[in-house]
């Protein structure tokens, strides 16, 4: 897998995920960074900016692209822990990749147990995702699903209650319960969550809205909620 960007790059290191191939623009000028790899071991190859940006896929590479080992997913069933307090968001369609790198970055600032996505119809794990999350996609277990709906029933069965977020509920965030194990449910960016997602929550809350506006980006929304339920 393509990855590119300092703190994706560094970050892969610390957890000492595989690097095959390590591509550095013969122009780099951080010498600290440079140092780090040296220091950590990590071999690579100066390259110019244009065969960076043609690896990448984009020109926002920071002068560093790396082939890596694909990022391990996880099976709920492996994550789910009844002895513990846990909080999982579950993204129902999710298809911008710097929406959910943005949520990881979130999801890692408040030590979530996981999120939760669907295998299909949903943006997968990529560069952009990484880059956006700013390194935090080593640290966020992904846990991917066949079918949302029946993963919130195997969430229930283990006492975590299932919350989704509509705006048009008479609750909000702060009647969600303290002191529970909670999954929270995201929509899809346009559509929102779907019709049968939303039946399946154990209750729908909103998050207060004071302005003319009344929606928030989903990674707003999201961090919004992965705070409240800390």
């Amino acid at each position: 897998m393509i990855v590119y960007g300092k703190n994706v790059i560094k970050e892969a290191v610390f957890s000492s995920r595989p690097i095959f191939n390590l591509y550095i623009d013969q122009k780099f000028s951080d010498y600290k960074f440079l140092t780090f790899l040296e220091d950590k071991g990590i071999r690579y190859e100066k390259v110019s900016k244009e065969k960076l940006s043609q690896l990448a896929g984009s020109s926002v590479h920071q002068g560093i692209v790396a082939n890596v080992k694909d990022y391990e997913t996880y099976e709920l069933k492996d994550i789910l822990d009844q002895e513990q307090r846990q909080r999982f968001i579950i993204l129902d369609g999710i298809e911008d990749p710097h929406n959910l790198g943005a949520i990881m970055r979130t999801a890692e600032a408040t030590n979530l147990t996981g999120i939760i996505m669907s295998k299909k119809g949903q943006v997968p794990l990529n560069q952009t995702v990484a880059k956006v999350s700013s390194g935090a996609i080593e640290h966020v277990k992904v846990i991917l699903v066949s079918n949302i709906n029946q993963a919130i029933e195997i969430l229930k069965e283990h006492r975590v209650l299932v919350v989704g977020t509509d705006g048009n509920t008479d609750q909000t965030y702060d009647d969600i319960p303290k002191d529970v194990s909670i999954a929270v449910v995201m929509g899809n960016e346009g559509a929102g969550m779907r019709p049968l997602v939303k039946k399946h929550c154990d209750m729908l809350v909103k998050i207060p809205m004071y302005g003319k506006i009344n929606s928030l980006n989903v990674s707003v929304a999201a961090a919004l909620m992965m705070y409240k339920i800390l």
